[in-house]
């Protein structure tokens, strides 16, 4: 496990890239690793396996998508827990939502992106490099979230997932788990910050009024996705790429839009 891994991105015979690693025969440097977390494993093939893509699997080493599921679970368990203790006179509504916002993709990739975790990914995704560059200048955006309206490369969510997955097999406590995790979290969005989903404030708002949202779905011809209300024609929003990014930035253009049409609520 002593190879040392270089922070730069590569290519390879076969023209794939592994971002973080000199020489794909190499192990990841799993002190490093380490360090950032502030956590020693007892088993340092779990943390090997955690940082290990479906794309990049032989027969030394599994992929992470086990123990993403089970750091899925985990994160979901610890995290409604401490919102539990936070904010114990709330009702499940808004702590499942506040849940939800702190564990979704876009969460998650922040924080590896924050603390670089990306950089020890083994992988052989050629345009993987490139998706995480622009997710990074898009971040610039929305400090905090974005509420959908970002494209996310979901490997670095994952690769979040896998490392807590990893945490628990290795101590097999759950506590230990979020001690570790908690920091590399932060920050935590509080129940006085959070935002509705576009989709979710759009439909709220239009069932406070009674009125009829309409969805016009023209993203496989032009990457264009509509809404009306009622008769009016209220938002629309492109994607090139994401029908349900498309979707949420026609909601939010809907939103800006609506007092034009309906006055304020």
């Amino acid at each position: 496990m002593g190879s040392q891994l270089s922070n730069t991105v590569v290519e390879g015979e076969d023209n794939t890239k592994t971002i973080g690693s000199t020489d794909p025969d190499q192990l990841l440097e799993i002190e490093s690793l380490e360090k950032i977390l502030n956590y020693k494993f007892k088993d340092k093939s779990l943390l090997l396996k955690a940082f290990t893509d479906a794309s990049y699997v032989d027969d030394k080493c599994d992929s992470y998508e086990r123990l993403e599921l089970l750091g899925d679970s985990i994160l979901n368990m610890a995290i409604i827990y401490e919102f539990i203790k936070l904010y114990p006179k709330e009702s499940p509504g808004p702590l499942t939502k506040l849940r939800a916002v702190n564990v979704d993709t876009e969460k998650l990739a922040r924080v590896a992106v924050k603390h670089q975790l990306y950089r020890y990914l083994r992988h052989k995704k050629p345009l993987l490099e490139e998706q995480i560059l622009e997710f990074v200048e898009a971040m610039e955006k929305y400090p905090l979230h974005s509420n959908g309206l970002l494209k996310v490369p979901k490997v670095l969510a994952d690769i979040v997932e896998s490392t807590i997955g990893a945490l628990f097999m290795d101590c097999n406590s759950t506590e230990t788990v979020w001690e570790v995790i908690k920091p590399l979290l932060e920050p935590i969005i509080p129940l006085d910050k959070m935002k509705n989903h576009p989709m979710t404030e759009l439909n709220e708002m239009c069932q406070k009024r009674n009125l009829k949202l309409t969805p016009k779905d023209t993203w496989e011809e032009n990457q264009t996705y509509c809404f009306h209300i009622e008769d009016k024609f209220v938002g629309c929003g492109q994607h090139p790429v994401k029908k349900e990014t498309a979707r949420n930035f026609a909601a939010k253009n809907a939103i800006d839009n609506f007092s034009k049409f309906f006055g304020d609520l």
